[in-house]
């Protein structure tokens, strides 16, 4: 008789796999992974723990020598229901092909250095910011090829001047916009490639601000890899520059905030909570000075986001009951950011889960699916719980999301 029971891998199972090829016994795997116990590795392995904290993920993927991607498996298969993340998948070869053409962009026809319009190029850039903001992973990747062509054109046909900064400027906010697009759906390598991009193309706009958020992104790559200290220095260093700089102005505002927010999030990556939690603290501060929610450079950065960021740090810890006791305090504004909502319905989820509610926590699940469908299905932390729970569940609405999200 056929075997129809779901295939389920889990981080722990590739952890496993990873390490016998390695040849190491758990004892060794435990030796070289600092803080790490033989019986927790021996809990991710047999599938009684789940292995979704992304401290332990580096901690384990730099003993083994390998990216902390090869532990959670991504790219991940995009279930063949889901027919938008069919398309935002398979728009990846363009995607990554046209952040190679940065700086030769190949020949370019006359037809297309005629087009070139400053206007035209800031209205395309701004709906594929909106799709950003909206999660729109499959319009996205439909729409950012060509359009970072045509901005790579336009770069290159433009004299030095007012008008090839600007077209710069646009330039780095589409390759934002793509390595939002590839970093969601799990291409971590065209992601990096993306960043780099944005911060060569942010140099040349002649803005400090504009820069200075470039390296909020570049940060980004180091914590993914568990370079935290790297990572700090990066942050420590656009604060220094934003204090010289002087400018009181909402966007050099809300861009010290969002930089204590990035400093957060590192320092939970790192375990170090008593950091993590001041370097919010201190994002509350700035967001009560701002008053308002902005989105300067992409950012999102203002009273909402710092509360949903709330919710982050705590999870980073596993700690449920704080983070459903901070997440009481969300309120999120008729028309905000579907990717920033999204996330915080993930953390929640997260958070009753931790806090041994999984009624509740699936209940979470399923609104951020509402909210931002491919997000949520390629999200690593959510991917990992929902393996957890689906081994000791019976079938049912936990069941239809894990097919949806192609876990089973």
């Amino acid at each position: 008789m056929r075997d129809t029971t779901p295939t389920i891998q889990s981080n722990g199972d590739r952890l496993r796999k990873l390490r016998l090829a390695k040849g190491w016994s758990r004892d060794q795997l435990a030796a070289a992974a600092d803080g790490i116990s033989i019986h927790t590795i021996q809990a991710y392995e047999q599938g009684r723990r789940g292995l979704e904290n992304w401290h332990t993920i580096t901690l384990l993927a730099d003993a083994l020598g390998c990216h902390p991607t090869q532990i959670t498996g991504a790219p991940y298969p995009v279930a063949p229901s889901d027919r938008d993340g069919q398309v935002a998948s398979s728009a990846m070869p363009a995607l990554h092909r046209a952040l190679l053409c940065h700086g030769r962009p190949g020949q370019i026809t006359a037809a297309e250095a005629d087009a070139v319009d400053l206007q035209v190029l800031a209205a395309r850039v701004g709906k594929a910011t909106e799709l950003r903001q909206r999660a729109a992973l499959a319009r996205s990747g439909e729409l950012l090829p060509q359009l970072v062509r045509d901005l790579q054109v336009a770069v290159a046909v433009l004299a030095a001047g007012p008008d090839r900064r600007a077209a710069y400027d646009l330039l780095a906010s589409a390759y934002e916009c793509v390595m939002q697009v590839a970093y969601k759906l799990g291409h971590i390598s065209t992601a990096t490639l993306a960043t780099e991009r944005v911060v060569w193309s942010a140099l040349e706009t002649g803005d400090p601000l504009r820069v200075m958020a470039s390296r909020w992104y570049e940060a980004g790559e180091y914590i993914a890899v568990g370079e935290h200290q790297v990572a700090a220095d990066i942050i420590d260093g656009a604060l220094v520059e934003l204090d010289e700089y002087g400018s009181r102005t909402p966007q050099a505002v809300s861009l010290r905030g969002a930089m204590h927010l990035k400093m957060a999030l590192n320092a939970a990556r790192a375990a170090d909570r008593p950091q993590a939690e001041a370097s919010w603290r201190s994002a509350m501060e700035v967001a009560e000075q701002l008053g308002e929610d902005r989105n300067d450079y992409q950012l999102m950065f203002g009273p909402t986001n710092t509360l949903i960021w709330g919710v982050t740090v705590p999870i980073e810890f596993g700690d449920g009951r704080e983070a459903i006791k901070r997440a009481e305090r969300v309120r999120i504004p008729k028309g905000y950011s579907k990717e920033r909502a999204g996330h915080f319905h993930m953390d929640v989820g997260r958070a009753y889960f931790y806090a041994g509610n999984r009624d509740r926590a699936l209940a979470a699940f399923l609104q951020a699916e509402q909210v931002a469908p491919q997000q949520t299905r390629m999200h690593p932390g959510v991917r990992e719980t929902l393996t957890t729970m689906i081994r000791t569940a019976r079938p049912g609405a936990l069941h239809q999301l894990a097919v949806r999200a192609g876990v089973i």
